[in-house]
Formats: C-alpha cells, sequence, structure tokens
C-alpha cells in the first residue's frame, strides 16, 4: 500500500513560480514511476509530467515543456513539480501519482496506469 501527500499549491500571480511536493509512504518508492497530474474545473484529469523510478527519464506534456520541473529524492520518498512562469491556465487541483507496474512512453499519460493517487493540491494562478 502507498499513500501519497501533495503539498505546496496555493495563490500565485501569472509568471511566479511554485513548488509542489509529493511525499510518499511505503518501501517500494524507490521502485516506482511516478507522474503529476491535474484537473481544472470542469475538465478531465490530465498529464502534466512523470518520471521514472531512479530519475533517470522525465517526460512532460507539451504545454508545461521548459516550465516546468519533476525530479525526485528516492531517500526522502519525494517527488517534486517546479513550476515557473505560470499562467492563469495552469489553474487547477495537482495530484501525483504511483505507476507500480509497467508503464511506457505510450502510457504514462494514461490516469489508468497509476494505482494510487494523493489528494490533490489547489493551485490558482491570477492574471
Amino acid at each position: 500500500q502507498v499513500q501519497l501527500v501533495e503539498s505546496g499549491g496555493g495563490l500565485m500571480q501569472a509568471g511566479g513560480s511554485l513548488r509542489l511536493s509529493c511525499a510518499a509512504s511505503g518501501r517500494a518508492f524507490s521502485s516506482y514511476a511516478m507522474g503529476w497530474f491535474r484537473q481544472a474545473p470542469g475538465k478531465e484529469r490530465e498529464f502534466v509530467a512523470h518520471i521514472t523510478w531512479n530519475g533517470g527519464d522525465t517526460y512532460y506534456a507539451e504545454f508545461v515543456k521548459g516550465r516546468f520541473t519533476i525530479n525526485r529524492d528516492n531517500a526522502q520518498k519525494k517527488v517534486f513539480l517546479q513550476m515557473n512562469m505560470l499562467k492563469p491556465e495552469d489553474t487547477a487541483v495537482y495530484y501525483c501519482a504511483a505507476a507500480t507496474g509497467m508503464i511506457t512512453i505510450a502510457t504514462m499519460t494514461q490516469v489508468a496506469k497509476y494505482d494510487y493517487w494523493g489528494q490533490g493540491t489547489q493551485v490558482t494562478v491570477s492574471s
């Protein structure tokens, strides 16, 4: 069983930065691929970023490339999302998720491929 707890959300002006954290429980964290997703009101949950189990590879949605950075610290059992140059359209609830099974470049954007989810943290960007 894995429990994920996000933190670091808040209200920020456009152009500002926030750093989200996701703290995990469970001994197998270092073997899990991790992802960040977001969900805006009235919209489906969408993929934001993904990092492999050892942090060796990262992947991003096109709309955050060059602005957001995902990284992880397996010793601390944490994954982070550094968000720079925030835009009002980044406003959403952000979720971290853990994938315990096989996940590929083709499937990492799929919500169903992740087995555990946090409760989410609200990010609001004002114009």
